[in-house]
């Protein structure tokens, strides 16, 4: 098991990846993820700016997550524990449903902040679907502090919870 930057040739399968979680929680009744998100586009522009990281098992991509210092639009109302400027965004954290409840997101959650702190940066901030329990708790486990809503309309009409993980400050 590895994780390394993500490349071009990736993007088929990272896709489908992103695909088979989205319909694995529209199976599970949580509309966090459709048609129009993550779409390829957004993908492919992870792996063009360098910051989207694959897990691979045995030649196999099974997870991915989103490693970036850009802040989305959507996060400036927030009122973050940190001040900005020096802050690792999470987005797009997923593993393949034929490999999760193995420990595969907690694998990409440690590699994450590991390179958090090894950058200095002094927060990590992510998001997560107000819909899914699961994913709340397993944010919240990892000592992540819900802070705010906000909304994301071509995903759903339900918010979005803003989470930050306080480490080097």
């Amino acid at each position: 098991m590895k994780i390394e930057k993500a490349h071009i040739l990736n993007l088929d399968a990272i896709f489908s990846i992103t695909k088979s979680c989205a319909k694995h929680l529209i199976e599970k009744g949580i509309f966090q993820w459709n048609q129009y998100y993550p779409s390829k586009e957004v993908l492919k522009k992870d792996i063009e700016l360098n910051q989207l990281w694959k897990l691979v098992e045995n030649n196999l991509i099974i997870g991915i997550i989103v490693l970036t210092k850009i802040e989305d639009v959507e996060y400036k109302s927030v009122k973050w524990l940190t001040e900005n400027g020096n802050n690792l965004y999470i987005h797009r954290l997923a593993v393949h449903p034929n490999y999760q409840g193995k420990g595969n997101a907690q694998l990409l959650m440690h590699f994450a902040e590991n390179y958090a702190e090894e950058h200095n940066f002094h927060s990590i901030r992510l998001d997560t679907f107000s819909k899914n329990l699961h994913n709340q708790q397993f944010y919240e486990k990892r000592n992540y502090i819900k802070l705010a809503s906000i909304y994301f309309p071509k995903q759903s009409e339900h918010p979005f919870y803003c989470y930050e993980k306080l480490l080097n400050v």
